[in-house]
């Protein structure tokens, strides 16, 4: 019930967000005209809800000076949107663990998210469209300066509650680093700020943003991993499938993903073979 009650709340405080961008989206029109049972499946309210969590440019950022709001999740949903001929309903998530919890439940009805194996049996990807280096944010005097050091005994590394980043460093490191979870970015950069921890594990893309506001901070050279980033919809919604393979297709091979990952100011990027 808790989380039931939780979601509704996201629900309208998402509502909010996109009244500004809904009327946009049909005056863009539809790229070609689309089945009305592809349209029932991808958007069953007739508004496509779409799933994010600010801070993140791979999902939703928003500029301090102007207010304008970008991220990779956030401009996908709002062209797929366009294509289907409905309006957009961006649903904000104080993190990301709470957007995965979104799509499973059918909350949402689209992301844009790390394509982990965990994730698959619980929603529909498309092939993968962005690769992101891991990596770690840490003070710039720490005495950590390769990726190597912090796999030592002891060592307080923060991550995202309910991330792929804590799954993946629980198996990584094992016993030997304490994994101490933050509930939200904002919450992570405090951790670090207080010594909490000795640095933040999460993908470049984020750890690149929260460095804006840590300027005495910097990002460990190299990396632990990648993430691999593909659209996503609940399961159950398989018969839709081809169309949104097509759609990331046509967004990657036609240049707007790209555009939507510099808008957003991502960083720490791949080129997906």
């Amino acid at each position: 019930m808790l989380r039931r009650n939780f979601l509704a709340g996201a629900a309208l405080r998402g509502l909010l967000l996109s009244l500004a961008t809904a009327g946009a989206l049909f005056a863009g029109g539809c790229a070609s005209p689309v089945d009305a049972s592809v349209r029932q499946v991808l958007a069953p309210s007739g508004t496509l809800r779409v799933g994010v969590y600010p801070g993140s440019p791979s999902s939703l950022v928003t500029d301090a000076r102007t207010g304008e709001k970008a991220g990779v999740a956030f401009s996908l949903g709002q062209a797929l949107g366009q294509r289907l001929g409905v309006p957009v309903q961006v649903v904000p998530f104080e993190r990301l663990a709470l957007v995965i919890d979104a799509v499973k439940a059918g909350a949402v009805d689209f992301t844009f998210t790390n394509a982990s194996e965990a994730r698959a049996r619980d929603m529909n990807f498309t092939p993968v469209l962005l690769e992101v280096e891991l990596g770690y944010l840490l003070p710039a005097g720490s005495p950590i300066t390769t990726v190597a050091d912090m796999d030592k005994p002891g060592r307080k590394l923060g991550v995202s509650q309910g991330s792929s980043s804590q799954a993946a460093l629980a198996r990584l490191y094992k016993s030997q680093v304490i994994l101490l979870p933050a509930d939200s970015l904002r919450q992570a950069q405090d951790m670090l700020r207080r010594g909490d921890v000795e640095a933040f594990a999460t993908n470049k893309g984020i750890l690149f943003e929260m460095l804006d506001g840590l300027p005495d901070f910097k990002i460990l050279p190299g990396r632990w991993g990648l993430e691999h980033m593909a659209i996503a919809i609940p399961k159950g919604r398989e018969a839709a499938m081809p169309f949104v393979r097509q759609f990331a297709e046509d967004m990657k091979s036609g240049g707007q993903l790209q555009s939507f990952v510099t808008k957003a100011g991502m960083r720490g990027t791949v080129q997906v073979p």
